[in-house]
């Protein structure tokens, strides 16, 4: 018996199943092209196993509401094809079994507290920066959502006074992932983030709005620790000058952590979703026994 996993990507779904001590068997990456093609790969490889439970950590944004109709479904994407589609239903079809559903930065946030940079705490933020900006939160060692999940890369910024360039957000223009996004650098620059040189002044913007949006993460919710992950945080100097922009514009005002140990590189590079959605999946399974031993 297995407990299986999904990391819902844009790009890929990278689709594992662990044994009961949540070591992995087997791993895959499908290619997210049309959902049907799709979900026929991503169902041959867990009709292999006997399942105990699953998670499911989706690119969204996503319905996770369940008295609403939107329940399970991926809503407002422009990924073609993708809009209003119920992933969670089609699962829940083929697989008799309980299922975990939240965000793919929400599993990674979890995967995070449980195994990760974050391990040992209770609350913790993670933010991925590359080709958009998405966030997920833990508190209480529990996924944080309200009436829908947090989308933190749309919060809006104070405009750094160099910058003038409109954005590249469909929504928002100038909110973070306008202007922090792995696009935002070669929009501005020309070049791609991963060959633009370490001295090159676009970083010192960078992390003056990357270091901005963490300060108000941090006034609001107060974690006990900030993961960064993505493509963009694969560069030493970046996560530096983050760090500084930080305790800058944070001004003394409230205290926390020594930065060098409080805002972090993720732990599970480029797995914190599929162990966090793992993770999940037992944690539904054993919900389910303790909802099932009181009734």
């Amino acid at each position: 018996m297995y407990f299986g996993g999904i990391e819902a990507g844009g790009t890929k779904f990278v689709c594992a199943v662990s044994d009961k001590t949540q070591q992995i068997i087997e791993k895959i990456s499908v290619p997210t092209t049309t959902p049907e093609e799709t979900l026929a790969k991503v169902f041959q490889f867990f009709d292999q196993y006997q399942l105990l439970s699953m998670g499911i950590g989706s690119f969204g944004p996503i319905g996770i509401e369940p008295t609403k109709d939107n329940y399970g479904y991926i809503l407002a994407t422009p990924k073609p094809g993708w809009a209003e589609f119920d992933l969670l239903g089609k699962f829940k079809e083929r697989y008799q079994v309980p299922i975990a559903w939240t965000t793919d930065v929400n599993a990674a946030a979890f995967g995070e507290l449980k195994k990760g940079a974050a391990r040992g705490k209770k609350s913790c933020i993670y933010l991925t920066v590359g080709t958009g900006i998405g966030g997920g939160v833990v508190i209480d060692e529990q996924i944080f959502s309200g009436i829908g999940h947090p989308e933190m890369g749309h919060m809006h910024v104070k405009r750094h006074p160099n910058d003038e360039y409109e954005g590249t957000c469909p929504y928002h223009k100038d909110c973070l992932e306008g202007v922090a996004a792995g696009p935002s650098l070669e929009a501005r620059t020309g070049i791609k983030g991963q060959d633009l040189p370490a001295d090159h002044p676009i970083w010192d913007m960078q992390a003056y709005y990357i270091g901005q949006a963490l300060m108000s993460y941090v006034l609001t919710l107060a974690p006990e620790k900030i993961v960064l992950g993505g493509g963009v945080m694969n560069q030493d100097h970046l996560l530096m000058k983050i760090r500084q922009a930080f305790v800058e514009q944070m001004a003394g005002y409230m205290e926390t952590p020594a930065v060098s140990d409080y805002i972090v590189r993720w732990g599970l590079p480029n797995e914190s979703g599929i162990i966090g959605s793992l993770l999940l999946a037992e944690e539904v399974m054993n919900e389910n026994v303790e909802a099932e031993r009181r009734a």
